[in-house]
């Protein structure tokens, strides 16, 4: 089922390149794949704190047991090298203050990762090779359930028993059930709107980035929530 929405700018973005978001308590937290900084912001976009990080071509972000979970993809094209930059595909498991690397896993099918989700204690994970949304044991990785998706999946939000994903490449978000991966639900970026990079869920009201980044359809970034129409 396809809904009619609005993509509503919830306020002027300061970060350049908003890839990856997540809420946690009353903070969103902005990955940008520009400086690969994470940004702490509050509901009115002003910015509380910066922490740097090791990531590269920062994609993914979200907020579990504890730490952050990075989705490090690979070669960047947005920023100069630095000491630190693997050119491989990694999610980094970071300290929530400090942003210094605690641990990191090779992606489970070895491919780039713009998605991540932490669901009770286990860890989503978008792939590309196939298509596929993967949840996992975040201590050991090892492979609890996975569903093959017809999306080039970005960003990534649980609601209830369902997880959406977005794609920037179809521009759309979908919604799945996550026991089964039926496809449940399907919204469509109307002409001219937002590449749907980042995704996250506050108070049953999704909200999304655009990082204007690479080949964008508007040549700004964006933060903002969807309104669905009845």
């Amino acid at each position: 089922m396809k809904n009619l929405v609005d993509f509503i700018p919830a306020f002027e973005c300061g970060i350049d390149m908003p890839n990856g978001l997540q809420w946690f308590e009353d903070d969103l937290f902005v990955i940008d794949q520009k400086t690969d900084n994470v940004f702490i912001v509050d509901r009115q976009g002003t910015s509380k704190k910066s922490i740097p990080t090791t990531c590269e071509n920062g994609s993914g972000i979200t907020i579990g047991d504890g730490y952050m979970w990075l989705a490090s993809n690979g070669r960047t094209d947005a920023r100069t090298f630095r000491g630190t930059d693997t050119h491989m595909n990694w999610i980094l498991k970071v300290n929530l203050d400090s942003g210094e690397i605690v641990s990191r896993f090779p992606t489970p099918d070895g491919g780039g990762v713009h998605g991540l989700e932490w669901d009770q204690g286990k860890l989503w994970i978008t792939a590309f090779n196939p298509t596929a949304l993967i949840l996992v044991d975040p201590n050991s990785f090892k492979e609890l359930f996975k569903f093959d998706i017809d999306q080039s999946p970005h960003g990534l939000a649980i609601e209830g028993e369902s997880i959406w994903c977005s794609d920037r490449v179809d521009r759309n978000i979908v919604k799945y059930n996550k026991v089964t991966g039926d496809k449940l639900e399907q919204i469509d970026v109307p002409d001219g709107g937002p590449d749907p990079h980042g995704l996250s869920i506050n108070n049953g009201v999704l909200w999304y980035s655009d990082a204007a980044f690479p080949n964008p359809v508007r040549p700004y970034p964006e933060i903002g929530y969807i309104k669905i129409n009845s």
